[in-house]
């Protein structure tokens, strides 16, 4: 299983990949050319993506979480 990082780094490279696809869709519609498949291709990017996410959500809860410390000079009840 691929550690948090890698999703983090999958996930911010596959954001900026779709920016560039939206953007090359636009062109395409101004143009005129049909843009069924590509809109197809976006739509499995945006799946793949929400997956990534839930896989990050799902190794963030798993880490262990650091113990809360006291704050030094804070008041004790």
């Amino acid at each position: 299983m691929p550690d948090l990082d890698y999703v983090r780094r999958e996930i911010e490279r596959m954001r900026i990949q779709m920016g560039r696809h939206r953007r090359e869709i636009l062109q395409l519609q101004r143009a005129g050319v049909g843009t069924a498949s590509a809109e197809a291709l976006l739509s499995r990017m945006e799946a793949k993506l929400e997956s990534l996410c839930a896989q990050r959500d799902a190794l963030k809860a798993a880490e262990p979480r650091a113990a809360k410390g006291r704050v030094l000079g804070g008041r004790t009840w």
